[in-house]
């Protein structure tokens, strides 16, 4: 058994607790109540008791620490430098049209940086964990990012822009650029999952812009602790704050950026 921090446990059961009502409601999906928060962006009642549910649970076990959450904005706690970041249900479009990949990602960030994060996948009870200086498991497995050193081997993970996003053409662009360059592109439509998975593994490499800090506080710590790379996609590093992120194994990192950098600037050169 491995040894885990009293932060961590508290995560990891604050996930499963609120989990066991996502499992009932994706298995009547067609009865939730759905509401419509934004173009493209839906929000269901499920959401909501998620969150609760968590709040409740962290607040219990750490009753001074702040909270940013999906659905309901910032909470100021009486410690100022530490802050879970909640996405409640990551995933929510998958969930509501009854596809089985969806999580609920729960990041501890002390004075701006991750330092540990919880992404739970109920339906494959998925445990993802990583804490600061301790590594990053799934369950009771250490994780480690793929080996592989080149790009025609690598599959990348991506989130496509949808209605509402900004920008398209330009992650067609990069898109165009990375299928010519790799084995394969894949839209799962949960980042926090993407960024497990790269952690795990399972593919190189992710990026996509536009997200917002409870997509990945919990999925930076993951793939940092496996021996991967996170920066934003132009170099940089301050991904929460500008939702634009790259993650990948230690060898593509570099390569992947100066790529998708690169077919972005030569477009705008023509």
């Amino acid at each position: 058994m491995i040894a885990r921090s009293a932060n961590v446990n508290v995560m990891a059961a604050a996930a499963r607790k609120a989990a066991r009502g996502l499992l009932r409601d994706f298995g009547e999906v067609e009865h939730l109540q759905v509401s419509k928060k934004g173009p493209g962006d839906f929000v269901s009642a499920a959401d909501h008791r998620v969150e609760k549910c968590l709040c409740q649970e962290l607040k219990k076990a750490r009753p001074d620490y702040g909270f940013l959450l999906e659905e309901s904005g910032p909470i100021a706690g009486a410690d100022p430098h530490n802050l879970w970041v909640i996405d409640p249900l990551d995933g929510t479009t998958n969930f509501l049209h009854g596809i089985p990949h969806f999580a609920v990602s729960i990041g501890l960030v002390r004075d701006g940086e991750p330092i540990a994060g919880v992404i739970y996948q109920p339906l494959t009870d998925e445990m993802f964990w990583a804490e600061k200086g301790f590594g990053s498991f799934v369950n009771e497995r250490r994780l480690r990012v793929s080996a592989r050193r080149k790009m025609d081997e690598a599959v990348i993970t991506t989130g496509i822009p949808h209605q509402g996003r900004p920008e398209p053409e330009r992650f067609l662009k990069q898109l165009a650029a990375v299928m010519e360059a790799t084995a394969g592109v894949r839209r799962f439509g949960a980042a926090s999952l993407d960024l497990a998975y790269v952690a795990a593994g399972r593919c190189e490499g992710f990026w996509e812009f536009g997200l917002k800090p409870w997509d990945v506080a919990a999925g930076i710590i993951l793939v940092r602790e496996a021996g991967g790379y996170v920066s934003e996609i132009d170099g940089g590093h301050d991904m929460l704050q500008s939702g634009n992120l790259l993650a990948a194994n230690d060898h593509l990192h570099l390569p992947l950026g100066s790529l998708l950098r690169s077919a972005v600037s030569s477009a705008n050169s023509l």
